[in-house]
Protein backbone atom coordinates (compact mmCIF):
# COMPACT_ATOMS: atom_id res chain seq x y z
CA UNK A 1 0.00 0.00 0.00
CA UNK A 2 1.64 3.81 -0.71
CA UNK A 3 0.82 6.08 1.10
CA UNK A 4 -0.53 9.48 0.09
CA UNK A 5 2.05 12.36 -0.04
CA UNK A 6 -0.50 14.20 2.26
CA UNK A 7 -1.00 11.32 4.65
CA UNK A 8 2.25 10.75 4.92
CA UNK A 9 3.27 14.37 5.70
CA UNK A 10 0.81 14.03 8.68
CA UNK A 11 1.74 10.63 9.97
CA UNK A 12 5.61 12.18 9.83
CA UNK A 13 4.92 15.10 11.77
CA UNK A 14 2.86 13.22 14.49
CA UNK A 15 6.15 11.21 14.26
CA UNK A 16 8.56 13.50 15.41
CA UNK A 17 6.53 15.03 17.66
CA UNK A 18 6.17 12.11 19.54
CA UNK A 19 9.98 11.26 19.49
CA UNK A 20 11.47 14.51 19.76
CA UNK A 21 14.78 16.27 17.83
CA UNK A 22 17.10 13.33 20.06
CA UNK A 23 15.41 10.49 17.36
CA UNK A 24 15.13 11.82 14.44
CA UNK A 25 18.40 11.38 12.34
CA UNK A 26 18.34 7.72 13.25
CA UNK A 27 15.12 7.44 12.15
CA UNK A 28 15.40 9.61 9.17
CA UNK A 29 15.49 6.47 6.67
CA UNK A 30 11.91 4.96 8.03
CA UNK A 31 10.39 8.56 7.74
CA UNK A 32 11.32 9.20 3.91
CA UNK A 33 10.61 5.75 2.70
CA UNK A 34 7.13 6.73 1.16
CA UNK A 35 6.56 2.38 0.14
CA UNK A 36 6.07 2.25 3.81
CA UNK A 37 2.80 1.26 5.46
CA UNK A 38 1.66 2.44 8.64
CA UNK A 39 2.16 -0.74 10.65
CA UNK A 40 5.99 -0.53 9.30
CA UNK A 41 5.73 3.71 10.84
CA UNK A 42 4.41 2.76 14.30
CA UNK A 43 7.07 1.62 17.00
CA UNK A 44 6.67 0.53 20.31
CA UNK A 45 5.79 4.55 20.73
CA UNK A 46 7.12 4.65 24.36
CA UNK A 47 5.74 1.68 25.83
CA UNK A 48 7.37 -2.10 26.09
CA UNK A 49 4.58 -4.53 25.93
CA UNK A 50 5.21 -8.36 26.89
CA UNK A 51 2.18 -11.04 25.16
CA UNK A 52 2.53 -13.50 27.33
CA UNK A 53 -0.07 -16.88 26.95
CA UNK A 54 -3.19 -16.36 29.53
CA UNK A 55 -2.96 -20.28 30.99
CA UNK A 56 -5.57 -22.93 29.57
CA UNK A 57 -8.42 -20.34 29.26
CA UNK A 58 -8.79 -20.03 25.27
CA UNK A 59 -10.96 -22.17 23.35
CA UNK A 60 -11.52 -22.68 19.53
CA UNK A 61 -14.32 -19.71 20.34
CA UNK A 62 -14.16 -16.07 21.09
CA UNK A 63 -13.03 -14.96 24.42
CA UNK A 64 -13.11 -11.36 26.16
CA UNK A 65 -11.51 -10.12 29.30
CA UNK A 66 -14.32 -7.92 31.17
CA UNK A 67 -13.76 -6.86 35.22
CA UNK A 68 -12.66 -8.68 37.99
CA UNK A 69 -14.97 -9.47 40.79
CA UNK A 70 -14.12 -10.96 44.51
CA UNK A 71 -10.76 -11.74 43.00
CA UNK A 72 -11.52 -13.42 39.72
CA UNK A 73 -11.46 -12.48 36.33
CA UNK A 74 -14.92 -11.99 34.45
CA UNK A 75 -14.69 -12.63 31.12
CA UNK A 76 -17.36 -13.59 28.33
CA UNK A 77 -17.12 -16.18 25.91
CA UNK A 78 -18.80 -18.25 23.55
CA UNK A 79 -18.14 -21.73 24.55
CA UNK A 80 -20.40 -24.32 25.90
CA UNK A 81 -19.93 -26.44 28.85
CA UNK A 82 -21.98 -29.52 27.96
CA UNK A 83 -25.01 -29.79 25.81
CA UNK A 84 -25.34 -28.48 22.31
CA UNK A 85 -24.80 -24.99 21.76
CA UNK A 86 -27.32 -22.78 19.62
CA UNK A 87 -25.54 -20.83 16.93
CA UNK A 88 -25.80 -17.28 16.28
CA UNK A 89 -26.32 -16.78 12.81
CA UNK A 90 -24.79 -13.24 13.30
CA UNK A 91 -21.46 -14.38 14.79
CA UNK A 92 -21.67 -18.61 13.51
CA UNK A 93 -20.96 -18.72 17.06
CA UNK A 94 -22.64 -19.94 20.57
CA UNK A 95 -24.44 -16.81 21.93
CA UNK A 96 -21.83 -15.46 24.82
CA UNK A 97 -22.30 -15.98 28.34
CA UNK A 98 -20.15 -14.61 31.59
CA UNK A 99 -17.67 -16.85 33.13
CA UNK A 100 -15.09 -16.26 35.96
CA UNK A 101 -11.35 -17.65 36.58
CA UNK A 102 -9.22 -17.62 38.86
CA UNK A 103 -5.83 -15.95 39.01
CA UNK A 104 -3.02 -17.22 40.07
CA UNK A 105 0.21 -14.59 41.40
CA UNK A 106 1.44 -14.63 37.81
CA UNK A 107 -1.38 -13.74 36.14
CA UNK A 108 -2.30 -17.24 34.48
CA UNK A 109 -6.31 -17.76 34.03
CA UNK A 110 -8.03 -21.61 35.20
CA UNK A 111 -10.44 -23.45 33.11
CA UNK A 112 -13.48 -20.98 33.33
CA UNK A 113 -16.85 -21.67 35.44
CA UNK A 114 -20.16 -20.02 34.65
CA UNK A 115 -20.36 -16.53 36.63
CA UNK A 116 -23.98 -16.31 37.23
CA UNK A 117 -27.19 -18.42 36.61
CA UNK A 118 -29.48 -15.25 36.98
CA UNK A 119 -27.75 -13.49 34.96
CA UNK A 120 -26.37 -15.39 31.98
CA UNK A 121 -29.79 -16.09 29.68
CA UNK A 122 -30.27 -17.57 26.05
CA UNK A 123 -29.37 -14.39 24.31
CA UNK A 124 -25.80 -13.16 24.40
CA UNK A 125 -24.32 -11.19 27.33
CA UNK A 126 -21.39 -8.86 27.10
CA UNK A 127 -19.27 -7.06 29.13
CA UNK A 128 -19.98 -6.55 32.51
CA UNK A 129 -18.87 -3.95 35.51
CA UNK A 130 -18.88 -3.59 39.24
CA UNK A 131 -18.95 -0.97 41.44
CA UNK A 132 -16.32 -0.12 43.76
CA UNK A 133 -17.89 -1.88 46.54
CA UNK A 134 -19.13 -4.42 44.16
CA UNK A 135 -22.49 -4.43 45.02
CA UNK A 136 -23.89 -3.07 41.33
CA UNK A 137 -22.99 -4.44 38.54
CA UNK A 138 -23.78 -2.67 34.97
CA UNK A 139 -23.68 -5.57 32.39
CA UNK A 140 -25.22 -5.94 28.53
CA UNK A 141 -27.04 -8.18 26.97
CA UNK A 142 -28.42 -8.89 23.59
CA UNK A 143 -31.67 -7.99 21.76
CA UNK A 144 -33.68 -10.64 21.30
CA UNK A 145 -34.82 -10.06 17.62
CA UNK A 146 -31.42 -8.80 16.54
CA UNK A 147 -28.07 -10.48 18.53
CA UNK A 148 -25.90 -7.62 17.48
CA UNK A 149 -27.66 -4.90 19.18
CA UNK A 150 -27.00 -4.87 23.57
CA UNK A 151 -28.99 -2.92 26.16
CA UNK A 152 -27.51 -2.38 29.11
CA UNK A 153 -28.85 -3.31 32.24
CA UNK A 154 -28.15 -2.60 36.20
CA UNK A 155 -28.12 -5.49 38.57
CA UNK A 156 -27.73 -5.45 42.93
CA UNK A 157 -25.92 -8.28 44.78
CA UNK A 158 -28.14 -9.79 47.78
CA UNK A 159 -26.53 -8.72 50.93
CA UNK A 160 -24.68 -11.80 52.46
CA UNK A 161 -24.85 -14.18 49.29
CA UNK A 162 -22.45 -16.15 47.16
CA UNK A 163 -23.27 -14.52 44.15
CA UNK A 164 -27.47 -13.96 43.79
CA UNK A 165 -27.92 -11.01 41.53
CA UNK A 166 -31.35 -9.14 42.14
CA UNK A 167 -33.59 -6.00 40.86
CA UNK A 168 -32.18 -6.52 37.31
CA UNK A 169 -33.47 -3.58 35.64
CA UNK A 170 -33.21 -2.30 31.91
CA UNK A 171 -31.78 1.46 32.42
CA UNK A 172 -33.33 4.21 30.94
CA UNK A 173 -30.39 5.61 28.91
CA UNK A 174 -31.27 2.53 26.26
CA UNK A 175 -33.33 3.26 23.03
CA UNK A 176 -34.93 1.59 20.53
CA UNK A 177 -32.06 -0.13 17.94
CA UNK A 178 -29.01 1.46 20.00
CA UNK A 179 -26.98 -1.01 20.70
CA UNK A 180 -24.94 -0.09 23.93
CA UNK A 181 -21.77 -2.20 24.61
CA UNK A 182 -18.34 -2.41 27.05
CA UNK A 183 -19.61 -1.05 30.08
CA UNK A 184 -16.84 0.14 32.70
CA UNK A 185 -16.74 1.94 35.73
CA UNK A 186 -14.14 4.63 36.88
CA UNK A 187 -12.24 3.76 39.66
CA UNK A 188 -14.16 6.41 42.10
CA UNK A 189 -17.30 4.79 41.14
CA UNK A 190 -19.29 7.91 40.18
CA UNK A 191 -19.43 7.83 35.99
CA UNK A 192 -19.79 5.11 33.70
CA UNK A 193 -17.83 4.72 30.34
CA UNK A 194 -19.16 2.64 27.35
CA UNK A 195 -19.20 2.68 23.49
CA UNK A 196 -22.43 3.02 21.61
CA UNK A 197 -24.00 3.76 17.97
CA UNK A 198 -26.84 6.07 19.61
CA UNK A 199 -27.44 9.28 18.27
CA UNK A 200 -24.73 12.13 17.75
CA UNK A 201 -21.71 9.80 17.09
CA UNK A 202 -18.48 10.81 14.64
CA UNK A 203 -18.74 7.17 13.08
CA UNK A 204 -20.84 3.71 13.81
CA UNK A 205 -19.78 2.88 17.70
CA UNK A 206 -18.05 6.07 20.06
CA UNK A 207 -17.29 6.00 23.88
CA UNK A 208 -19.22 8.01 25.99
CA UNK A 209 -20.04 8.63 29.37
CA UNK A 210 -22.56 8.90 32.31
CA UNK A 211 -22.30 10.19 36.07
CA UNK A 212 -23.88 7.58 38.03
CA UNK A 213 -26.59 9.19 40.24
CA UNK A 214 -26.43 7.96 43.99
CA UNK A 215 -29.68 5.97 43.51
CA UNK A 216 -27.80 3.62 40.59
CA UNK A 217 -29.30 4.98 37.60
CA UNK A 218 -27.47 7.30 34.93
CA UNK A 219 -27.55 10.61 33.66
CA UNK A 220 -27.87 12.05 30.10
CA UNK A 221 -24.59 10.34 28.24
CA UNK A 222 -22.02 12.19 26.72
CA UNK A 223 -20.24 11.49 23.41
CA UNK A 224 -15.96 12.21 25.05
CA UNK A 225 -15.76 13.98 21.68
CA UNK A 226 -13.32 14.38 18.96
CA UNK A 227 -10.13 13.85 20.53
CA UNK A 228 -11.76 10.21 21.20
CA UNK A 229 -13.94 9.14 18.48
CA UNK A 230 -13.52 9.36 14.91
CA UNK A 231 -15.07 8.38 12.22
CA UNK A 232 -14.58 4.83 12.77
CA UNK A 233 -15.57 2.91 15.81
CA UNK A 234 -14.03 3.00 18.97
CA UNK A 235 -14.97 0.56 21.49
CA UNK A 236 -14.10 -1.31 24.76
CA UNK A 237 -13.27 1.84 27.64
CA UNK A 238 -11.39 1.33 30.70
CA UNK A 239 -9.36 2.98 32.92
CA UNK A 240 -6.13 2.81 34.79
CA UNK A 241 -6.10 2.11 38.63
CA UNK A 242 -5.73 5.14 39.51
CA UNK A 243 -8.18 7.13 36.89
CA UNK A 244 -5.55 8.90 34.95
CA UNK A 245 -5.74 7.34 31.67
CA UNK A 246 -8.61 6.15 29.50
CA UNK A 247 -7.74 2.91 27.60
CA UNK A 248 -9.78 1.83 24.44
CA UNK A 249 -10.10 -0.10 21.69
CA UNK A 250 -10.28 1.74 18.25
CA UNK A 251 -10.05 1.27 14.09
CA UNK A 252 -9.11 5.32 13.69
CA UNK A 253 -6.63 7.78 14.50
CA UNK A 254 -2.57 6.30 13.82
CA UNK A 255 -3.57 2.87 13.26
CA UNK A 256 -1.70 -0.95 12.11
CA UNK A 257 -4.69 -1.92 11.33
CA UNK A 258 -8.12 -3.44 12.91
CA UNK A 259 -8.69 -2.64 16.25
CA UNK A 260 -5.94 -1.06 17.94
CA UNK A 261 -5.45 -0.24 21.69
CA UNK A 262 -4.90 3.61 22.44
CA UNK A 263 -4.28 6.00 25.56
CA UNK A 264 -4.96 9.12 26.37
CA UNK A 265 -4.67 10.98 29.57
CA UNK A 266 -7.95 12.16 31.47
CA UNK A 267 -8.26 16.13 31.99
CA UNK A 268 -10.09 18.23 33.66
CA UNK A 269 -12.86 19.23 30.75
CA UNK A 270 -11.23 17.34 28.10
CA UNK A 271 -9.21 14.36 27.00
CA UNK A 272 -5.92 14.49 25.72
CA UNK A 273 -5.00 13.00 22.11
CA UNK A 274 -4.76 9.17 22.11
CA UNK A 275 -1.25 7.68 21.96
CA UNK A 276 -1.67 4.30 19.86
CA UNK A 277 0.31 1.29 22.91
CA UNK A 278 2.72 0.79 19.61
CA UNK A 279 3.78 -2.88 18.03
CA UNK A 280 4.81 -4.72 21.19
CA UNK A 281 0.74 -4.83 21.56
CA UNK A 282 -0.81 -3.57 18.87
CA UNK A 283 -0.73 -5.61 15.41
CA UNK A 284 -2.80 -5.40 11.78
CA UNK A 285 -5.23 -7.98 13.44
CA UNK A 286 -7.56 -6.39 16.01
CA UNK A 287 -6.70 -5.77 19.42
CA UNK A 288 -9.65 -5.13 22.08
CA UNK A 289 -11.02 -5.84 25.76
CA UNK A 290 -7.50 -3.93 27.27
CA UNK A 291 -7.96 -4.31 31.31
CA UNK A 292 -5.23 -3.69 34.05
CA UNK A 293 -5.50 -5.88 37.00
CA UNK A 294 -2.32 -3.58 38.18
CA UNK A 295 -0.53 -0.42 37.12
CA UNK A 296 1.57 -2.35 34.70
CA UNK A 297 -0.18 -5.63 34.28
CA UNK A 298 -3.47 -6.47 32.58
CA UNK A 299 -5.05 -8.66 29.98
CA UNK A 300 -6.20 -7.77 26.30
CA UNK A 301 -7.64 -9.96 23.64
CA UNK A 302 -6.97 -10.83 19.83
CA UNK A 303 -7.72 -12.37 17.09
CA UNK A 304 -4.21 -12.79 15.86
CA UNK A 305 -4.80 -16.96 15.57
CA UNK A 306 -8.19 -16.53 14.51
CA UNK A 307 -11.13 -15.80 17.26
CA UNK A 308 -10.08 -13.73 19.70
CA UNK A 309 -8.14 -14.84 22.40
CA UNK A 310 -7.38 -13.55 25.46
CA UNK A 311 -3.40 -12.90 26.71
CA UNK A 312 -1.65 -11.63 29.33
CA UNK A 313 0.03 -8.07 29.03
CA UNK A 314 2.92 -7.01 31.27
CA UNK A 315 4.37 -3.65 30.44
CA UNK A 316 7.67 -3.05 31.87
CA UNK A 317 7.74 0.29 33.26
CA UNK A 318 9.95 2.86 32.20
CA UNK A 319 11.71 5.00 34.66
CA UNK A 320 12.44 8.35 33.98
CA UNK A 321 13.05 11.84 36.19
CA UNK A 322 13.81 15.06 36.04
CA UNK A 323 15.98 16.57 38.69
CA UNK A 324 18.44 19.47 39.27
CA UNK A 325 19.64 22.21 41.35
CA UNK A 326 18.19 25.39 42.21
CA UNK A 327 20.61 28.25 42.05
CA UNK A 328 20.56 32.00 41.31
CA UNK A 329 20.13 33.65 38.19
CA UNK A 330 23.05 35.29 37.81
CA UNK A 331 25.74 33.95 40.30
CA UNK A 332 24.56 30.29 39.80
CA UNK A 333 25.02 29.96 43.26
CA UNK A 334 23.26 27.22 44.53
CA UNK A 335 20.34 27.65 46.96
CA UNK A 336 19.21 25.43 49.66
CA UNK A 337 15.46 25.58 51.03
CA UNK A 338 14.13 26.55 48.07
CA UNK A 339 10.69 24.92 48.13
CA UNK A 340 10.27 22.72 44.43
CA UNK A 341 6.62 21.81 43.33
CA UNK A 342 5.45 19.62 40.40
CA UNK A 343 2.31 19.92 38.89
CA UNK A 344 0.85 18.52 35.45
CA UNK A 345 -0.57 19.97 32.57
CA UNK A 346 -3.25 21.17 34.39
CA UNK A 347 -1.83 22.42 37.64
CA UNK A 348 -2.51 19.63 39.73
CA UNK A 349 -0.13 19.29 42.39
CA UNK A 350 1.86 15.88 41.98
CA UNK A 351 5.00 16.48 44.36
CA UNK A 352 6.81 18.97 46.42
CA UNK A 353 9.81 18.88 48.30
CA UNK A 354 12.35 21.69 49.83
CA UNK A 355 16.24 21.61 48.34
CA UNK A 356 18.35 20.18 51.15
CA UNK A 357 22.76 21.86 51.82
CA UNK A 358 23.10 20.35 48.04
CA UNK A 359 20.16 22.82 46.59
CA UNK A 360 19.37 19.67 44.46
CA UNK A 361 15.48 18.46 43.80
CA UNK A 362 14.05 15.22 42.05
CA UNK A 363 10.80 13.97 40.85
CA UNK A 364 9.78 10.98 39.31
CA UNK A 365 7.65 11.96 35.56
CA UNK A 366 6.30 9.75 33.15
CA UNK A 367 7.14 9.34 29.17
CA UNK A 368 5.50 12.23 27.02
CA UNK A 369 3.58 14.17 29.64
CA UNK A 370 3.78 18.09 30.30
CA UNK A 371 4.48 19.46 33.57
CA UNK A 372 5.38 22.65 35.09
CA UNK A 373 7.83 23.06 37.94
CA UNK A 374 7.63 26.32 40.36
CA UNK A 375 10.19 27.85 42.99
CA UNK A 376 9.02 29.43 46.54
CA UNK A 377 12.01 30.87 48.12
CA UNK A 378 11.98 34.16 50.24
CA UNK A 379 14.04 36.49 48.92
CA UNK A 380 13.45 35.25 45.32
CA UNK A 381 10.79 35.84 42.48
CA UNK A 382 7.96 32.33 42.64
CA UNK A 383 9.25 31.30 39.51
CA UNK A 384 7.44 28.75 36.64
CA UNK A 385 9.26 26.10 34.55
CA UNK A 386 7.60 24.15 31.65
CA UNK A 387 9.12 21.03 31.20
CA UNK A 388 8.33 17.67 28.71
CA UNK A 389 9.28 14.16 29.37
CA UNK A 390 9.64 14.13 25.07
CA UNK A 391 11.93 10.50 25.67
CA UNK A 392 10.42 7.17 25.61
CA UNK A 393 13.12 5.30 27.44
CA UNK A 394 14.66 4.81 30.91
CA UNK A 395 16.24 8.04 31.43
CA UNK A 396 17.21 11.42 33.81
CA UNK A 397 16.47 14.32 32.66
CA UNK A 398 18.15 17.15 33.91
CA UNK A 399 17.24 21.21 34.70
CA UNK A 400 18.53 23.59 36.98
CA UNK A 401 16.07 25.61 38.06
CA UNK A 402 17.52 29.49 37.99
CA UNK A 403 15.61 31.99 40.68
CA UNK A 404 15.94 35.54 39.93
CA UNK A 405 16.55 37.26 43.28
CA UNK A 406 14.31 40.23 44.63
CA UNK A 407 15.64 43.85 45.29
CA UNK A 408 16.28 45.25 48.83
CA UNK A 409 13.73 47.59 49.95
CA UNK A 410 14.02 50.32 52.82
CA UNK A 411 11.43 50.02 55.39
CA UNK A 412 10.86 51.62 59.35
CA UNK A 413 11.51 49.41 61.33
CA UNK A 414 11.23 50.30 65.21
CA UNK A 415 11.83 54.34 64.07
CA UNK A 416 15.15 53.40 62.16
CA UNK A 417 15.40 53.02 58.34
CA UNK A 418 16.31 49.20 57.42
CA UNK A 419 17.43 48.05 54.37
CA UNK A 420 15.59 44.67 54.24
CA UNK A 421 16.44 41.52 52.72
CA UNK A 422 16.08 38.07 53.50
CA UNK A 423 17.63 36.17 56.18
CA UNK A 424 21.36 35.44 56.51
CA UNK A 425 22.57 32.33 56.64
CA UNK A 426 25.46 30.65 58.87
CA UNK A 427 26.30 27.22 60.19
CA UNK A 428 25.60 26.45 63.63
CA UNK A 429 28.20 27.98 65.99
CA UNK A 430 29.88 29.32 62.10
CA UNK A 431 30.36 32.73 61.11
CA UNK A 432 31.59 32.34 57.69
CA UNK A 433 29.00 33.61 55.37
CA UNK A 434 27.42 30.89 53.13
CA UNK A 435 27.04 30.93 49.69
CA UNK A 436 23.40 31.45 49.57
CA UNK A 437 23.56 34.41 51.86
CA UNK A 438 26.41 35.61 49.10
CA UNK A 439 23.07 36.51 47.36
CA UNK A 440 21.53 38.19 50.02
CA UNK A 441 24.61 40.45 50.38
CA UNK A 442 24.80 40.95 47.15
CA UNK A 443 21.64 42.86 47.42
CA UNK A 444 22.77 45.46 49.93
CA UNK A 445 25.99 45.89 47.47
CA UNK A 446 23.75 47.14 45.10
CA UNK A 447 22.13 49.52 47.12
CA UNK A 448 25.29 50.65 49.04
CA UNK A 449 26.32 51.67 44.91
CA UNK A 450 23.04 52.76 44.18
CA UNK A 451 23.52 55.34 47.53
CA UNK A 452 27.15 56.01 47.32
CA UNK A 453 27.13 58.26 50.51
CA UNK A 454 24.81 55.78 52.51
CA UNK A 455 25.92 54.34 55.71
CA UNK A 456 25.21 51.27 57.53
CA UNK A 457 25.03 49.37 60.68
CA UNK A 458 25.27 45.59 60.41
CA UNK A 459 23.49 44.48 63.55
CA UNK A 460 23.78 40.47 64.39
CA UNK A 461 21.78 38.63 66.68
CA UNK A 462 21.51 34.51 68.06
CA UNK A 463 19.21 32.34 69.44
CA UNK A 464 18.68 31.65 72.74
CA UNK A 465 20.98 28.32 72.57
CA UNK A 466 24.19 28.23 74.65
CA UNK A 467 25.88 30.52 77.10
CA UNK A 468 25.28 34.48 76.67
CA UNK A 469 28.41 35.24 76.47
CA UNK A 470 29.42 32.58 73.69
CA UNK A 471 26.53 34.18 71.53
CA UNK A 472 27.81 37.63 72.34
CA UNK A 473 30.98 36.98 70.46
CA UNK A 474 29.40 34.59 67.95
CA UNK A 475 26.74 37.60 66.87
CA UNK A 476 30.24 39.97 66.69
CA UNK A 477 31.90 37.91 64.50
CA UNK A 478 29.20 37.47 62.16
CA UNK A 479 28.55 40.83 61.97
CA UNK A 480 32.28 41.14 61.27
CA UNK A 481 32.08 38.65 58.50
CA UNK A 482 29.07 40.55 56.78
CA UNK A 483 30.97 44.12 56.78
CA UNK A 484 34.29 42.12 55.74
CA UNK A 485 32.20 40.59 52.78
CA UNK A 486 30.91 44.37 51.38
CA UNK A 487 34.46 45.70 51.32
CA UNK A 488 36.03 42.59 49.81
CA UNK A 489 33.77 44.25 47.00
CA UNK A 490 34.76 47.63 47.26
CA UNK A 491 32.34 49.72 49.99
CA UNK A 492 34.49 52.11 51.54
CA UNK A 493 35.19 50.55 55.50
CA UNK A 494 34.33 53.55 56.99
CA UNK A 495 30.54 53.31 55.52
CA UNK A 496 29.88 50.28 57.52
CA UNK A 497 29.86 49.90 61.59
CA UNK A 498 29.51 46.47 62.68
CA UNK A 499 27.68 45.44 65.64
CA UNK A 500 26.83 42.13 67.82
CA UNK A 501 23.55 41.74 70.14
CA UNK A 502 23.96 37.83 71.08
CA UNK A 503 20.98 36.95 72.24
CA UNK A 504 19.93 40.18 74.25
CA UNK A 505 17.32 41.67 71.32
CA UNK A 506 15.30 38.69 70.41
CA UNK A 507 12.10 39.54 67.88
CA UNK A 508 9.99 36.99 69.55
CA UNK A 509 10.45 37.15 73.25
CA UNK A 510 10.37 32.87 73.24
CA UNK A 511 13.25 32.66 75.98
CA UNK A 512 14.35 28.79 75.66
CA UNK A 513 10.31 27.42 75.15
CA UNK A 514 11.17 28.38 71.27
CA UNK A 515 10.02 26.34 68.38
CA UNK A 516 12.79 25.82 65.82
CA UNK A 517 10.84 28.54 63.88
CA UNK A 518 11.24 31.25 66.49
CA UNK A 519 14.63 30.39 66.81
CA UNK A 520 15.17 30.79 63.29
CA UNK A 521 13.14 34.20 63.43
CA UNK A 522 15.55 35.50 65.97
CA UNK A 523 19.28 34.45 64.36
CA UNK A 524 19.37 37.08 61.82
CA UNK A 525 21.27 40.13 60.66
CA UNK A 526 19.90 43.48 60.42
CA UNK A 527 20.76 46.43 58.07
CA UNK A 528 20.45 49.81 60.12
CA UNK A 529 20.94 53.16 57.95
CA UNK A 530 22.50 55.61 60.15
CA UNK A 531 23.07 58.96 58.22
Amino acid sequence: MKIKPSLFIFLLSNILIAQGPANLIASTETYFDATKTSIDIIDANGFDYQILDAGGINSKYSEFGSAFFRNKFILVSSRKLGGIAKIDPNTNEAYKDLFCVDMNEHGYLSMPLLFSRMINTNNSEGQVTFSPDEHTMYFTRSNKQNSLIYKLYKATLEEGSNGNWKDEQLLNINKGNVSIENPFINPAGDKLYFSSNMAGTHGDFDIFVSDINLDGTLSVPKNLGSNINTNEDEKYPSLSKDGRFLYFSSKGHRNMGGFDVFRSKILKNSYKAPRNLGNTINSRYDEVAFILATKNKGYVSTNKNGSFDIFRSINRKITQSVVGKTVDLETKIALPNTLVVLFDEEGEELSRQTTGTDASYSFDVEPFEIYNIKTYKDGFVEHSFDFVSNRNSDITYRKNLELNPTVAVFKKVRNNIHIKVENIFFDSAKWDIKPESQVSLNKILKVLNDYPDLKIAIKAHTDSKGKASNNLILSEKRAESAVNYLISKGISEDRLISHGFGERIPLIDCKDNCTEEEFQTNRRIEFVVIN
